[in-house]
Order: C-alpha cells, then sequence, then structure tokens
C-alpha cells in the first residue's frame, strides 16, 4: 500500500513552508488544554515527564506528515483537558475516589487473536462496565454542552468516519463503531504512558523510555478513570457492576496491575503466532500511513515480532511460575472461541463462579451470531511482505506454542473456520 498522491503533494508543499520540522512543546500544548476547558488544575498527576518525551520522539522518530501533525497536536490537547476534567469533577465530588473497582477482569493476549470478539461479547451482559469508544474519547461532556444533549457519540462517530477516509482499509482490518468496547491503551494515553503511541507512530526512544520506567502510574490512572465510569452510572456501580477490561498491551503490564488491581482476574487468548504477527504488521502499517511521510514494512515486521515474542515469553512466564493463581487466570483458545463462543463464555463465568442469568447469555449468543453474519470477506496477509521468515518466527514462538498446546492453523482450517473479524 502506498500513500495516495494527495497526501504525498500537501506534505512537500508543508515541509517546503517549514512546518513540518517544528518540535511541539508541551508547555504550550497545556494552555491549549487550559483554554479549551476553561480549567487550570492538572492535579498530582505524574504527566510532564512522558509528555516531554513523547513529543520529543515524535519530533525526531516520528516522520510526521501534515495530517499526523495536527492529530498528535488534536490528540495532546484532548488528553489534557480530559485530565483537567477529571480534577475538576473530584473537585465537586470527592466520593469519586472512594469508589470501588473491585474484582476486574483483564482479557489479553498476543494481537488478533480474538480478544476484540470475547471482549464485544461480554458486554452484552449488563452486569459488566465495559468502557465504550466514546467515553474514552471524551469520559464527560464538552465545555459548554448543553445540559440534556450530549453529543459524544456524534462527535466520535464523526471523527471515525473522517479516519476511515484516511484509512481506507481500517474499518475492513479493525471494525470499529463509537459505541464499542474499546482497548485500555486509550485510558492509559491519557497519562501518555501507553504503547497506543507505539501503534500509530514510530517512536522506539519513547517505547524504550516506557519500557524502564514502567506502568505502576499508567494502571493508578486506569484504575481512577474506571471510579469516573462507575461513579457516573451511581453511587451503588461498584458493588453492582464488574468492569471488564481489555487490551494485548496488558501482557506487559502484569506486574502493574498485580500492584494496583490486587483481587484482578485475567483471561489470556491463545493463537497461532504466524497467523497473529501478519495480521498485526499490516494493522500497524495502515494505522501509520496517514500520519507519517514514510512507512517502512521491514521495521513494522522486526518490531511486532520481537515485541510480541517478548510478549508470548511473558504470557508462558505467568503460567509456568504461578505468579498468577489458577482460579485468577482462565485460558481461551482462538479456535475454540470461534467454534463455540457462548461454549467458552459459559466455561469462563463457571471458573470465576460468576452467574450467567438466561437474559444475559440470550444477549451474549445473538451478538455472536450477528458477528458470524458481518463478515463478508477474507483477507490474507503474509510475514514475507514485512521481510519476516515464518519458519524464524514459528521456532522463535515454539516454546509459547508448547506450553499452551496451539495448533498451527493451516489455510483450508482457516479459510473454513475463522473470519478477520471475528480475530481482532
Amino acid at each position: 500500500m502506498t500513500r495516495t498522491f494527495a497526501l504525498r503533494t500537501t506534505d512537500r508543499l508543508a515541509a517546503a513552508a517549514g512546518l513540518l520540522g517544528r518540535p511541539f512543546d508541551a508547555g504550550s500544548l497545556m494552555r491549549a488544554a487550559r483554554r479549551a476547558s476553561g480549567l487550570d488544575d492538572f492535579g498530582a498527576e505524574e504527566c510532564t515527564e512522558p509528555l516531554r518525551i513523547l513529543l520529543q520522539s515524535y519530533a525526531e522518530e516520528a516522520d510526521l506528515s501534515l495530517i499526523g501533525r495536527m492529530a498528535v497536536r488534536w490528540d495532546m490537547v484532548r488528553f489534557l483537558s480530559n485530565l483537567l476534567r477529571l480534577r475538576e469533577e473530584e473537585r465537586r465530588a470527592p466520593a469519586i475516589l472512594r469508589q470501588p473497582v473491585d474484582r476486574p477482569i483483564f482479557i489479553t493476549g498476543l494481537p488478533r487473536s480474538g480478544t476484540t470478539f470475547l471482549h464485544t461479547l461480554l458486554a452484552e451482559d449488563p452486569a459488566n462496565l465495559v468502557p465504550r469508544y466514546w467515553q474514552t474519547v471524551y469520559p464527560y461532556p464538552l465545555a459548554g454542552a448543553v445540559p440534556g444533549q450530549d453529543r459524544r457519540v456524534e462527535l466520535v462517530a464523526r471523527q471515525l468516519r473522517l479516519f476511515a477516509r484516511l484509512a481506507p482499509e481500517f474499518p475492513d482490518v479493525h471494525p470499529v463503531t463509537a459505541t464499542s468496547p474499546q482497548e485500555c491503551s486509550e485510558i492509559t494515553a491519557h497519562v501518555f504512558r501507553s504503547l497506543r503511541f507505539d501503534t500509530t507512530h514510530r517512536v522506539p526512544s519513547y517505547l524504550a523510555w516506557l519500557d524502564r520506567a514502567g506502568h505502576d502510574a499508567a494502571y493508578r490512572f486506569h484504575r481512577r478513570f474506571l471510579q469516573h465510569l462507575l461513579h457516573q452510572i451511581g453511587p451503588d456501580a461498584g458493588a453492582s457492576m464488574r468492569c471488564v477490561l481489555k487490551c494485548p498491551d496488558h501482557i506487559f503490564a502484569l506486574d502493574a496491575i498485580r500492584t494496583v488491581y490486587p483481587d484482578a482476574r485475567y483471561v489470556f487468548v491463545h493463537r497461532d503466532p504466524l497467523k497473529v504477527l501478519a495480521s498485526v504488521a499490516r494493522l500497524t502499517e495502515i494505522l501509520r500511513e496517514p500520519f507519517t511521510r514514510h512507512v517502512d514494512r521491514a521495521a513494522i515486521g522486526r518490531q511486532e515480532c520481537d515485541r510480541w515474542a517478548a510478549g508470548a515469553a511473558l504470557m508462558t512466564a505467568a503460567s509456568a511460575t504461578g505468579a498468577i493463581p489458577s482460579e485468577r487466570i482462565f485460558h481461551i483458545h482462538h479456535t475454540e472461541l470461534i467454534a463455540a463462543p457462548m461454549r467458552v463464555i459459559a466455561e469462563l463465568y463457571r471458573h470465576f463462579g460468576l452467574p450467567l442469568p438466561e437474559l444475559a447469555a440470550q444477549r451474549i449468543n445473538a451478538a455472536a451470531l450477528r458477528r458470524g453474519d458481518a463478515v463478508t470477506r477474507r483477507t490474507v496477509y503474509r510475514l514475507e511482505d514485512f521481510a519476516v521468515a515464518p519458519e524464524a518466527e514459528r521456532r522463535r514462538f515454539a516454546g509459547y506454542v508448547a506450553h499452551f498446546r496451539i495448533d498451527a492453523e493451516t489455510p483450508s482450517r482457516s479459510q473454513a473456520r475463522h473470519a478477520p473479524h471475528l480475530a481482532a
């Protein structure tokens, strides 16, 4: 896939005008957020250093296009504005920070392994609080919003339509709407401690810093964000609802999750790594293309294979060492989830001792049927397109595959039983 003539021309003109080389300034972005929100207090959140490091990485490594620069500024100001609003709501209602977040469920696994499908199904249970896309973009109504006229869903839907114009293949590869369940990387991005930034941009120095710094601060904020969502439902929401959260990146933060959520439960979803790697490399390419002047497929291939080999090793270690007690972790194989989603979910509920009321089961089953009916075509991705040797990766992931007894997906089985929308 190559960048369109219009994007290339726009970037050449912007470069000639000196618009692409200007560094971002954290102070000016924070001032812009204060102006946009009409608020001033960011609270004690530890966000200045990660924001500075991220902006430096954008300037030196991301090779941002004009659209990329505009998107970065919009994102940073939005995150900062949301931080101001969260602090203001806590000032008005201190009980928010006393809101319990008990026994959350964290869904994780290699990307493109079925975690999105599982999360979407579990969102159908009214007892589960699942953060929605629009809630993670705008956790509170925008400044100046007319009471009773909340336009957040409409605004996010419009933003998704715009992105689909910039990246036309994205809706086919990863269908999402404003009301879809959203990954937790969008929550932790608010404090600029998220692998989400590395997915949409090439920021290796930021990623290296994040790996060194760890994820404790990100998940302390994560819990705080959930407290706000629960509080908006009602003061008893923490006792009556369980948070069901999903992100492949949770793999790299298991220690932080155990620290912040000592009673957390975990679902690991497993799939043939060779199916995962080609698909996630293609998704990364699609996500980056509007925002950068140059996409290096070989670099993406190396990055994704290295990253998720490390993730697979962490999952294997967590299982082999018993770091997470067996009663608090449930393993799912992609092939079983796709073949019999209701059976797998019923087993998940039994494993955690959760009730599965008839209404919830009916809604989950209906969602599974709708999802299957929505699949219209299959896209084939090749690791070789990203300068990756499949057999070398098969050997590298052999320990993970053997430990969790993961079957290889042959083309015939995959075409007969799997589809890309279900595998997200």
